[in-house]
């Protein structure tokens, strides 16, 4: 029978050992607290079109960075990231020609 290498040399392995074992004997991380059902909320008054104003409430979804949108009291978006609100809103809030 063939004899099975070791892939790695004496010297990583007791690197890697070295390193475990550091882990191991360090205290538990602390976790990041529960978070509030509300996460963010913001108001956008939009003066262009005669006062009109909208509110965006995201609230907390089972990912840490995620949120379930909604747009005047009404559920817009399931699950979306803090770049696609953004994304969003940019793409809702046309821009008006310059006299």
């Amino acid at each position: 029978m063939y004899r099975k290498s070791d892939k790695y040399s004496r010297k990583l392995k007791a690197a890697r050992e070295a390193k475990e074992r550091k882990r191991l004997e360090s205290p538990a991380p602390d976790y990041p607290p529960i978070l509030p059902e509300l996460r963010r909320e913001m108001t956008i008054v939009d003066h262009d079109f005669g006062d009109v104003t909208h509110e965006i409430k995201l609230y907390r979804t089972d990912r840490i960075d995620c949120y379930d949108m909604h747009v005047d009291g009404n559920p817009y978006k399931k699950r979306v990231g803090w770049s696609r609100v953004l994304e969003l809103i940019r793409k809702n809030l046309p821009r008006v020609r310059s006299i």
